[in-house]
């Protein structure tokens, strides 16, 4: 399925160069800008106001920023500039599930007029170029060229602290010797691996090696019915590939809104996704005829075949070797303890994105990069206040189709922490542009705390849902409440209406019938 390894690029290891298959211009393109082969990491020259390491999205916000402050910064990476994000996460899975879309676009082409003559060729191939291309063209964003204009003193290697305020950093060009003032670990997560029998020998893919692809699996199984299971087997499924969703809890996405899932269910069921959740016993083996998957699943044993098989049952944080103990950082299975804000237990050393949060997406860890910036270089006797995490209003998005877009507390949250709360849902089934579109699987829903016009989470299941939440959370960020959503016109046709007609069955009842009275005796009133 793929080329040979590449093995021109002088300090990158085994394994970044097996993601950066096959070897064609694309990838070329993108290992010149993230891991370049002839960078000569720079001679320090005293004492950095910031060490960063780890070139993600944390990372590489959390140098830019402090350089154009005018700091004195430097960032390591040992593997790929752009993290996960760039190289194995969001942009690839973005270009695949897109192409995805269009594939099954063309089977509804007859609902829209469009016949399609039989023959027509589709070609996986085409699809991981284009998105091998894509990926090349945005990496020049997070490239070590770019990073050095901008200010950023970049190393290319492992950085490992020696004590409570130095780095070490090994390269290619040799050793480097870095103090700081402050350091931020940005060292993100990777991959976790349940141990199940015979997964190991089988072979398996991860989100990191799963864009190498170049032939489609005809057969797919999919351990992890989470974001990036769902994601991968509804965009492989419409590519043509009969696969298997393996999930130990019951249905899809078993964190989010058991409604809104429900809903994403239906059209994987529909893409031709099997479904085996409340899957126990699960066993692999290596079989002349492929990958061979027994599980059990509502009482009934499945034994399937095959050709690859994805895991995707969570992340584990990256804390090893870069020398925590040896600076006085505690960390456990969760990642690097920190405090709210982003602290670890050397005060001097801070930490943001998946190493040690939650909520490991991309934008979380922007988020808290700054939090990092606001703290570690204006700490408060110099008149800046403190950032914390507990002022982060997060909100995530999971791009199936429908996309599932959420912020703030589910009702469940609320029930536990004893707040009472209205629900409404609106359906598109009755907003006129999902109709006209063909889109009207899905709706918006709201929680506001009872008394009050205060919105304190919102779902939204829609085939733009993930750009349609953001009017909450500015809401919910402002403390703007019901009130200003439902007093803003929203332009018709838009799927986004529902935000405002969900809205609007909160306010309409709160027109209580003793009011409709009085109005009713006004109106009369006038009227004489």
């Amino acid at each position: 399925m793929t080329t040979q390894p590449i093995t021109r690029v002088i300090g990158m290891s085994e394994h970044d160069q097996s993601l950066m298959l096959p070897d064609d211009e694309y990838n070329q393109a993108l290992v010149a800008n993230v891991h370049p082969a002839d960078w000569i990491n720079p001679e320090p020259t005293g004492r950095y106001n910031i060490v960063v390491i780890g070139a993600g999205t944390a990372g590489l916000i959390t140098a830019v920023i402090a350089a154009s402050l005018g700091a004195k910064v430097a960032l390591i990476e040992k593997h790929l500039m752009g993290g996960d994000c760039l190289n194995v996460g969001c942009v690839p899975s973005k270009g695949v599930i897109r192409a995805a879309r269009a594939w099954a676009g063309l089977r509804k082409a007859a609902e829209f007029g469009l016949h399609i003559p039989a023959g027509v060729r589709y070609d996986f191939g085409a699809v991981m170029a284009r998105m091998r291309k894509l990926r090349a063209r945005i990496s020049q964003n997070d490239s070590a060229q770019r990073y050095a204009k901008l200010g950023v003193d970049v190393y290319i290697g492992s950085g490992r602290f020696l004590g409570f305020e130095t780095v070490q950093v090994e390269g290619p060009s040799g050793n480097r010797i870095l103090t700081f003032a402050k350091a931020a670990v940005c060292t993100g997560a990777r991959a976790a691996i349940p141990d199940i029998p015979g997964l190991q020998e089988a072979g398996y893919l991860t989100n990191e090696t799963i864009f190498s692809l170049t032939e489609l699996p005809q057969r797919l199984g999919v351990i992890g019915a989470g974001p990036i299971g769902c994601e991968l087997a509804q965009s492989f499924a419409r590519f043509g590939s009969q696969v298997y969703l393996i999930e130990a809890m019951h249905g899809i996405l078993p964190n989010e809104d058991r409604d809104a899932a429900g809903i994403v269910e239906q059209q994987m069921l529909r893409d031709g996704v099997k479904l085996l959740c409340c899957g126990k016993y699960l066993n692999v083996e290596k079989t002349a005829g492929g990958k061979r998957l027994t599980v059990d699943s509502h009482g009934r044993q499945y034994d399937v075949l095959v050709d690859e098989i994805l895991v995707a049952v969570g992340r584990i944080p990256n804390v090893e070797r870069i020398g925590l103990e040896t600076a006085g950082v505690s960390y456990d299975k969760n990642g690097i303890r920190v405090n709210v804000r982003l602290q670890s237990t050397n005060p001097k050393i801070f930490a943001a994105g998946d190493v040690c949060s939650r909520y490991k997406f991309t934008h979380a860890a922007d988020a808290m990069a700054q939090i990092i910036i606001q703290n570690a270089l204006f700490p408060h006797p110099l008149g800046l206040g403190y950032a914390t995490v507990e002022s982060l209003n997060m909100s995530w998005c999971t791009f199936t189709e429908p996309e599932l877009a959420h912020v703030g507390l589910y009702e469940r949250d609320a029930t536990e922490k004893r707040i009472e709360v209205e629900t409404y849902t609106y359906g598109l089934d009755e907003i006129d542009r999902a109709i006209l579109d063909g889109e009207e699987d899905g709706f918006a829903r709201i929680h506001i705390q009872k008394g009050t016009d205060k919105i304190l989470g919102a779902t939204v299941v829609a085939a733009h849902a993930g750009d349609m939440i953001s009017e909450f959370s500015v809401a919910m960020k402002g403390g703007a409440g019901a009130k200003a959503i439902a007093g803003t016109i929203h332009p018709y046709p838009t799927q986004a209406e529902v935000n405002k007609k969900v809205v609007n069955l909160w306010r309409k009842a709160h027109f209580t019938q003793g009011t409709k009275r009085f109005l009713t005796k006004l109106f009369a009133w006038m009227r004489r």
